[in-house]
């Protein structure tokens, strides 16, 4: 008797093709930078165990000393370890930051399975051969310094690969909720990699980094086998990147559906037919870019971002360890609440800015509620385990809740702007621009906290915070944009003036309060006005209420 056919079987077949392939690259590329980041996390988790307390271990067994650094690891059992750890830390990000800027032009030009896949088996190679150091034995600087360079190197190229192809997967319907979603793979990462790495911390650490690395690779391999770039590759129809609609917003930000033009409309209402492309489009430069609205704004607001996200990153578990007296195993286990946290606020920060069409004033909004939050964390995380176990997820929500965002949709909606005419080649070249300069960041914020924390770690907290604030005020202009399309598109919903003027009228100083006054004081629009208001409002036509 032959069995029914599977239920996960006929679940896929009952899918629409286009669903299955669209399922198929988010899981692909969900787990390709988990395993990115699982790489990654080690380091962090090993540090407390190449500079342990020995005091604690009681004498040297071997001659009897009680020296306090008979167990470390040389280099690391210098009084300079917190230095010689941020150079570790800095190998990598700024090989990591330079090699971004270059990354995305390569994504652009070659094809990104390979450039993909070829990248994580270079950076398993790399993350095992920083751990075989412990089973060979090397006790030089270099030897780590370089595995890191090269790693923060080949490492570049997982991000603009996997946005540019989730980017030419997905539209803007439900890009912020769907990425916000599928950007917890950077927390998912973070957490199994301190996990992984913390079964064998304490006695051969040199595993911390060769399993991750065998894991990154082999899903490299997978990937190779499995990835689909583009929709057209398996006959499946591309995505409808931009709603045109009749007057086109002369700011290139806001749309009739609200800032950065957040829609879920499908092609057939706003095209009759689809084009067929005549050729491939060529990549855009750097500098072509650059010149994206937004694109400078949200790069530098990522600078600070990914600045306090990677001091947490690389120096949680030592703060813990050093403040609240955990062992090297708890307080890597504690410090994966701070990414479970960031997972709640890369999917929050999606599903709000999705509803609202303002990626900016949602990054605002928790940049300002994160700077106090911070404060906190240092006065009172660690006067109990509850209270430290709630204030790092909530912290952890709210300083990777915008990073997340940043890296993820609004690195699409810029990479897929109107202003580039249908042009999807400069996903990768943006995406690689703002992720580069945030991880400029990313650099600045370990080095900064081995430098100011022997002075005290209230003080690495108070240059936390001062991030925080920096990052916000660079999204000043561009919440000011959104703002102001929010008003505009209140106001058409009023019916206070004619549908196709309003983005143009709306935009005027004196127009919209003019306007909202005399249909306070009047009760509806009069069907004339006087010449000078008229004037000032532009000599444009202004119709009654409907």
């Amino acid at each position: 008797m032959r069995a029914a056919l599977a239920p996960g079987v006929r679940l896929l077949r009952a899918l629409p093709r286009d669903s299955r392939y669209r399922g198929l690259t988010l899981v692909l590329t969900f787990l390709c930078y988990t395993s990115y980041h699982l790489s990654r996390k080690p380091i962090s988790i090993v540090k407390s165990q190449l500079h342990p307390n020995c005091s604690a271990l009681g004498v040297n067994p071997h001659n009897g000393s009680n020296s306090t650094t008979w167990c470390s690891w040389a280099p690391f059992d210098q009084d300079n370890y917190k230095e010689l750890f941020g150079a570790l830390d800095n190998a990598f990000l700024v090989a990591y930051a330079i090699g971004m800027f270059i990354s995305g032009i390569f994504g652009e030009r070659l094809p990104l399975r390979y450039y993909l896949s070829g990248g994580m088996v270079l950076s398993g190679l790399f993350t095992a051969l920083f751990g075989l150091g412990y089973f060979w034995d090397i006790h030089v600087l270099w030897y780590f310094i370089i595995m890191q360079v090269c790693n923060g190197l080949v490492q570049t190229t997982g991000w603009p690969s996997v946005v540019a192809c989730v980017g030419n997967w997905f539209g803007k319907g439900k890009r912020g909720l769907i990425m916000g979603i599928w950007n917890s793979h950077t927390s998912v990462g973070n957490i199994l990699g301190s996990l992984i790495a913390g079964i064998w911390v304490s006695s051969k650490w040199g595993l911390s980094f060769i399993v991750p690395g065998i894991i990154i690779a082999a899903v490299g391999v997978a990937c190779f086998f499995f990835l689909v770039e583009h929709p057209e590759d398996v006959g499946c129809s591309p995505p409808l990147h931009h709603v045109m609609s009749e007057e086109k917003d002369p700011e290139g930000v806001t749309s009739d559906d609200g800032p950065l033009g957040a829609s879920g409309h499908s092609s057939a209402e706003h095209s009759e037919s689809p084009k067929e492309p005549s050729e491939e489009p060529e990549a855009i430069s750097f500098l072509e870019a650059l010149r994206i609205p937004g694109v400078v704004e949200f790069s530098l607001c990522l600078l600070f971002a990914k600045l306090v996200s990677y001091t947490f990153l690389y120096w949680l578990p030592l703060y813990i360890v050093n403040v609240a007296h955990f062992g090297a195993k708890e307080a890597g286990d504690l410090s994966t609440l701070f990414d479970v946290g960031g997972i709640l606020g890369g999917i929050f920060a999606g599903l709000i800015s999705d509803y609202s069409g303002g990626r900016a004033t949602t990054c605002c909004a928790m940049l300002v509620v994160a700077a106090p939050m911070l404060f906190l964390y240092n006065r009172i995380g660690q006067t109990g385990i509850g209270t430290s176990i709630a204030m790092l997820i909530v912290c952890g929500a709210l300083v990777n809740g915008p990073y997340a965002l940043i890296t993820t949709a609004v690195s699409a909606d810029l990479g897929t702007h109107e202003s580039l005419k249908g042009n999807a080649k400069a996903l990768s070249t943006v995406t690689a621009i703002i992720d580069g300069t945030g991880s400029v960041g990313a650099a600045l914020g370990p080095l900064l906290a081995g430098l100011i924390s022997p002075t005290g770690w209230n003080n690495v907290f108070y240059m936390l915070i001062a991030a925080d604030v920096l990052a916000c005020l660079l999204l000043a202009r561009v919440v000011v944009k959104e703002v102001r399309g929010w008003c505009g598109y209140m106001a058409r919903k009023r019916g206070y003036v004619r549908q196709s003027l309003a983005p143009v009228l709306l935009r005027t100083d004196v127009c919209y309060p003019v306007l909202s006054l005399l249909h306070l004081h009047v009760g509806a629009m009069p069907q004339t006005i006087p010449r000078a208001m008229s004037h000032s409002c532009g000599d444009r036509d202004i119709v009654g209420a409907s």
